[in-house]
């Protein structure tokens, strides 16, 4: 899955240590500009939060998995990136008002108009 939008918000970076050995984490929180904006929190791992060098204000591209698990009851989901993108990838193309504008004209031609109707 792809989400785009503008990083409002990194938040501090967390460590610690598991059976499997040391680990550390970063969350960071984007805005996603629609009609009704959405903020996403998601998280990068390890050596990726360096290798993606992910600044506040940038606009990115970010592929990520959804992953949810269950703890005492309770339903926990990470939204993990696994791959940021900028420049080119992160622009949207536009929005098309007219769904008749992606069908060949021969198509467009034969539509019947309510008023053309015969009953």
């Amino acid at each position: 899955m792809e989400i785009t939008g503008k990083i409002i918000e990194i938040l501090p970076e967390r460590s610690g240590e598991s059976a499997r050995g040391a680990w550390r984490k970063r969350e960071y929180v984007m805005e996603i500009e629609g009609q009704y904006s959405k903020k996403i929190c998601f998280v990068v791992w390890g050596d990726k939060i360096d290798e993606f060098a992910i600044r506040e204000g940038e606009a990115l591209l970010a592929s990520v998995d959804l992953e949810s698990r269950e703890y005492n009851g309770r339903w926990y989901t990470d939204v993990k990136a696994w791959r940021i993108s900028r420049g080119e990838d992160t622009q949207t193309g536009p929005v098309k008002d007219n769904i008749l504008d992606e069908f060949p004209s021969k198509v467009t031609e034969n539509v019947v108009l309510d008023d053309e109707i015969p009953f």
